[in-house]
């Protein structure tokens, strides 16, 4: 199993920037995907990225492709969102997700955290 907690999020100017973190703990948090949820008010939760295990795969929603960027640190067990250029559209709660396979449907995911709130003003 897999224990995740986000750090983070905030309030920002458009144009600002953030970098949310993603705190793993349990067993070989390295073989997991891990992956970037946000869920901004009265929506539906949607994909923004997942990283693969050493990091090499790397996949974005197209609405932050160029703007965020994810890594991760396997011996801190982290899993990191770099996020520029934020847009007021870019405000939602946050969630990483973790699972053994690279998927980009929520619902299809074993383990979350709590969620962090990115608050982006105009």
């Amino acid at each position: 199993q897999v224990q995740l907690v986000e750090s983070g999020g905030g309030l920002v100017q458009a144009g600002g920037s953030l970098r949310l973190s993603c705190a793993g703990s349990g067993r070989h948090f390295e073989n997991y995907f891990v992956a970037w949820f946000r869920q901004p008010p009265g929506q539906e939760r949607e994909f923004v990225a997942v990283i693969g295990g050493t990091g090499r795969t790397r996949i974005y929603a197209d609405s932050v492709t160029a703007r965020f960027t994810i890594s991760r640190d396997n011996a801190r067990n982290s899993v990191y969102l770099q996020m520029n250029s934020l847009k007021p559209e870019d405000t939602a709660v946050y969630y990483c997700a973790a699972d053994s396979y690279l998927r980009r449907v929520a619902s299809l995911y074993d383990y979350w955290g709590q969620g962090t709130q990115v608050t982006v003003s105009s």
